[in-house]
Formats: structure tokens, C-alpha cells, sequence
């Protein structure tokens, strides 16, 4: 199952990322979307290059992949979700924007025939480079209690089906917008509260409140348990900034528990988080497994 999988997914962030969004052409014919497909699975190694596909891309090549739909409507008063659909979804990674850049303009054009590139967000890996985790641009840890090891494989990876299927995941996206502002006017102890672990040493908070995002999102309190693996990254732009959230999963059952939970549909209490920032983008997306080192697209029939 592993062998199968893009490995980038598994592997830790990197220290710059590249997310290009791409939306279907207006008249482009399946023809053209099976060459856009199979000109990116040329390119696309699946490590310095993550691609993950659309429901409504999946449709219009008439394929099925079990588990794949559009992200549902999470909203709430006081915790807005907006949901913004994908055709085609590219994480690229590496160590130097430069490269990031010249590797995009090649990803555009090889899926022009029938895809058009609808969005970029450049983003970065913050903190000791050499620390397990990234941190978020509050500085607190981002990933903590992501699953380690075949935990993480588990978590992450469809364990079986037909080939093209067993090793893809799924993929759950959205872009943060964070109030610094706000986030700085909080007085230490807030700020905390608000995360439910200590920004000095990350020690999770017993006494942090119920709206606090850890125990909002923590993940063996749902039956069942709720694990992803997040590689979320920050992201600025000019006077915005924020995190880009990722998160991989074997279904997208558990990111939507997780989600439902933060916007207080469970029970009324919406994640603190909703208090200095916001989602302003999300998409469901199905990344393949690869096949001789290319893109596995045979759950689509090619």
C-alpha cells in the first residue's frame, strides 16, 4: 500500500510549497481532459509533485472512485465554511521557490489542453527547520498529534481495492486567514486557551476551555476515531497571511467529524479558532496512487 502511494504525502513538509488550483476549461471535451491527465502524469512524480483530482473532474471522465464527493456545507453562525470545488489541485515541494516556479509553469502548460490554471498560493515551512514539526505564524506547533509510523500509513492510505485504488487518499484543503491583529491583542493565556496547549513548551492545557481547538479536534475523542495527517503550511500574501490546511485521509469521514466539531454542529460551541481567523476556500480531493512511477489513473479507465 505505501509503495503505491505519492510519497510526498507521507513525507514531512518541505521548506517551500507551491499550490496551484486548476478549474476545467469551459468547453474542453474528455478527449482534452485525457491529455491534460496523461501529459501530467508525465510529469508528476507524486514527491516533489502531489496532484489530487476533483470529484467533478472524476465525473466528466466518467470515472468512480468510492469515497470521492464534494465537500459538504460545515456553516454555522459565527463559523462560516465556504466550500470552493477543485477539477485538479498541484502541491509542489522542494527547497527553492525558483525551482517551485519554473516546475509550475510546466504543469500549466502540459495540462492546458483542458484544464486552465484557476489559482496559486506560495507557501512556507516556519520554525527550526530541523524540528519535527512546522509551526503556525501564531508560533504554535502545527501537526502535533498527527500518527507516527504505520499509524500514519493507516491514517492516510487506502489499505486495498482494485488497482489505482489501493495507496490513494483523500484529501481535504483549505486556506486560513488569520487576523494577527486580533491573535496579538490576546494576552498570553488566551492565546493558549484559544489553542488549548502552552505556545512555550506545547504542553496540552487540562484546564483550557471546551471551545478550545484541541479539544475541538481531538482526534480519539470520536467514535469512531477520528486520525488524518496534516501537512498544512503558511502562507503570505502581501498584508494577508494565514495557514493552508492539508489534510490526508484513508476516507474523508474523519476530517468531516473533525469539521463538524469545530463549527459547533455537534453542540453549540464553535472552535476558538473562528475568533482570529477564517477558511475562506475548501475542496475534497482524491490523490492517486502511482504506478511504475507515474500517476496511477486506472480507477479513471486510463
Amino acid at each position: 500500500m505505501q509503495n503505491h502511494a505519492q510519497p510526498g504525502l507521507l513525507e514531512p513538509v518541505p521548506a517551500h510549497g507551491r499550490y496551484l488550483f486548476f478549474a476545467m476549461r469551459a468547453h474542453a471535451t474528455p478527449a482534452a481532459l485525457v491529455e491534460s491527465l496523461r501529459c501530467l502524469s508525465a510529469l508528476a512524480d507524486g514527491q516533489t509533485t502531489v496532484v489530487g483530482l476533483g470529484a467533478s473532474l472524476v465525473q466528466v471522465l466518467g470515472g468512480r472512485v468510492p469515497g470521492l464527493r464534494e465537500m459538504p456545507d460545515f456553516s454555522t453562525p459565527g463559523a462560516p465554511v465556504p466550500r470552493t470545488p477543485l477539477a485538479l489541485w498541484c502541491w509542489l515541494r522542494g527547497a527553492d521557490r525558483g525551482d517551485l516556479l519554473l516546475q509550475s509553469l510546466a504543469l500549466e502548460h502540459a495540462v492546458a489542453p483542458g484544464l486552465q490554471l484557476a489559482g496559486v498560493l506560495d507557501a512556507f515551512r516556519h520554525g527550526d527547520p530541523h524540528a519535527e514539526h512546522g509551526r503556525d505564524l501564531t508560533g504554535f506547533e502545527d501537526g502535533t498529534e498527527n500518527p507516527q509510523g504505520d499509524a500514519a500509513t493507516a491514517a492516510a492510505l487506502v489499505p486495498d481495492g482494485a488497482p489505482g485504488l489501493a495507496g490513494s487518499s483523500f484529501a481535504a484543503v483549505q486556506q486560513w486567514v488569520h487576523d494577527m491583529d486580533a491573535f496579538g491583542a490576546m494576552d498570553t493565556q488566551t492565546q493558549d486557551h484559544t489553542m488549548g496547549r502552552r505556545r512555550c513548551d506545547n504542553e496540552e492545557l487540562d484546564d483550557a476551555p471546551a471551545s478550545a481547538h484541541v479539544k475541538r479536534t481531538a482526534q480519539e475523542s470520536f467514535s469512531p476515531e477520528a486520525f488524518v495527517l496534516r501537512r498544512s503550511m503558511p502562507w503570505v500574501q502581501a498584508q494577508q497571511c494565514g495557514l493552508f490546511f492539508v489534510a490526508f485521509g484513508a476516507t474523508l469521514d474523519a476530517f468531516e467529524a473533525q469539521m463538524r466539531r469545530m463549527a459547533g454542529q455537534d453542540d453549540g460551541v464553535v472552535d476558538a479558532l473562528f475568533g482570529f481567523s477564517r477558511p475562506v476556500s475548501g475542496a475534497y480531493l482524491w490523490c492517486p496512487p502511482l504506478h511504475q512511477g507515474r500517476l496511477d489513473l486506472r480507477q479513471l479507465g486510463l
